[in-house]
């Protein structure tokens, strides 16, 4: 779920949406991450002693999450000018269900691990979780298009080494400081919203052609004024 699920439609969308347009849609993760706190308990003290209750979903820092959502939408509809519905759908649903994948996988390894898994223990416990989804992905591949090429081989590397390594591991290490407290954990995942001006900066530098156009770049900019309110709602 949280590395399956998460990965899998995400390159799924590549395929028909530009990249700074799967970073800044894939930042609805945000909001997803408190949508599902229902789904989770706590225990607190009552008069029966402890028990466990259903988390509630932090609304007021969904304030914040508005202004991301509203700047999602402005990327979206800046992009649809420039492309089909068909495959503007085919970009933005399967990274809705990745933006809920992960949080969700992340937090129920939390819950149900507790501190007894590190952050590095945790990361290898979730990759070992998804391989059978990968060894499936894998074998339909080779079937229908064969092998990979050798530069495929290596881009998937890097890939694996920056995000699935470095990026993960160092966002679980800041989730586990956040654990037990809803509004630092949005915060936590709030933070995820910078990726979309480096992937826009890096795909204005590596690829030729990239256009985005002003009501893009202002979706862009409320993105990340978002994820700035996020974290000083903590402070």
């Amino acid at each position: 779920m949280g590395f399956g699920l998460f990965y899998a439609p995400l390159c799924f969308a590549a395929a028909y949406s530009p990249a700074w347009l799967v970073a800044g849609t894939w930042q609805l993760t945000i909001v997803a991450g408190s949508l599902l706190v229902p789904l989770f308990y706590e225990a607190v003290h009552s008069a029966e002693g402890l028990v466990r209750v259903r988390k509630r979903i932090p609304f007021k820092g969904m304030g914040m999450s508005l202004i991301i959502l509203f700047g999602i939408g402005l990327m979206e509809w800046s992009q649809s000018t420039h492309t089909s519905l068909r495959y503007l759908l085919l970009g933005a649903i399967p990274i809705v269900i990745a933006a809920f994948a992960y949080p969700l996988g992340n937090r129920k390894m939390m819950e149900l691990c507790g501190d007894r898994l590190n952050a590095y223990q945790r990361t290898l416990g979730m990759t070992i979780a998804s391989l059978p989804l990968w060894v499936i992905l894998s074998l339909y591949q080779t079937v229908s298009h064969g092998l990979p090429s050798l530069m495929q081989s290596f881009q998937a590397l890097i890939v694996a080494i920056f995000s699935g390594v470095i990026a993960t591991v160092l966002f679980f290490s800041a989730t586990d400081m956040a654990r037990g407290n809803v509004h630092q954990l949005a915060s936590v995942e709030a933070t995820q919203s910078g990726e979309v001006v480096f992937t826009l900066l890096g795909e204005l530098l590596v690829l030729s052609g990239t256009k985005i156009s002003m009501v893009g770049m202002t979706g862009i900019g409320l993105v990340v004024l978002g994820m700035i309110l996020h974290s000083m709602k903590t402070l």
